[in-house]
Order: C-alpha cells, then sequence, then structure tokens
C-alpha cells in the first residue's frame, strides 16, 4: 500500500496521506494529522469567516478515478477562541480526514492531494501552510 509523509522540521502538525481499500470501485484517501501537544489545526468549516482559516483538501479528478463526494472530517472542538474573540472548530491530538474516490478502469493510477491548514496553540498562530502529496494507486489495494 502506497504512503506518502509530509513532517518538516519543526512543524507542529505532521500529516500522513494513505489509500485505504472501501466498498466496490471506492478507494478511500486519508489524511491523518497529528498535533505537537497544545497544538491544534482548524476544521473544514467555520461558523464564520472572521476567524481562523479553514482547513482545505483538494483532489482533484484525473485520470483513472474521479471524486465521490465531499471530504469527511471527524467531529471537531467548539470553543471560545480569545484571540480571535468568536467561537471555532479545530481539531487536536490526531484527527483523520477522508475523501473517497471511485476508481474507473481496472488501473492503477496517480492522485495528487494537497491539504491547506492553519495551527495554533494558546500564545500563537502560525501562517497558513500547504502540505502536497503524490499517491500511486495500485491496480488492486487490500
Amino acid at each position: 500500500m502506497a504512503m506518502a509523509l509530509a513532517a518538516m522540521g519543526g512543524e507542529p502538525v505532521s500529516w500522513a496521506c494513505t489509500p485505504a481499500p472501501a466498498a466496490g470501485d471506492t478507494v478511500r484517501i486519508e489524511l491523518r494529522a497529528t498535533c505537537q501537544p497544545g497544538w491544534h489545526f482548524y476544521a473544514l468549516h467555520q461558523s464564520s469567516n472572521e476567524g481562523p482559516l479553514p482547513t482545505r483538501v483538494s483532489i482533484p479528478a484525473g485520470p483513472g478515478y474521479r471524486v465521490a463526494g465531499p471530504v469527511h472530517e471527524p467531529e471537531p472542538v467548539v470553543a471560545d477562541d480569545p484571540a480571535f474573540g468568536i467561537r471555532v472548530k479545530y481539531h487536536q491530538g490526531s484527527a483523520t480526514l477522508h475523501q473517497d474516490i471511485i476508481r474507473e478502469g481496472g488501473q492503477g493510477f496517480t492522485v495528487p492531494c494537497a491539504v491547506e491548514y492553519m495551527a495554533c496553540n494558546d500564545k500563537t498562530c502560525l501562517p497558513p501552510r500547504t502540505v502536497a502529496f503524490t499517491l500511486e494507486i495500485p491496480a488492486t489495494i487490500h
């Protein structure tokens, strides 16, 4: 099974991207974030445009597959954030986001994916970062 990692030295959030089998011709692309203690990254959707940037996952359709539905995330923490003065949604510890894709044909294919996120702790926020992956999906995933 293919796996891609992105962990830049000193970064408070590291990411891993892996394919997993799902029902039928569906392949699940899993993006697992691991936050250092005290750090978090923001959920895919926020209640307001006035606060932190929501996390964005980009997996474009490509030869051999099509994207199926929206990106999913676990239930985020919802809390008042004094730095932004609003209620925000975020993930801490580790969290796995996923996007299903549908295989078109029995061949292997390549999936480019990227995640843009903003990491914060109780004292500071880092500028948004983008981490890119390229997954080689084999003809069969077990």
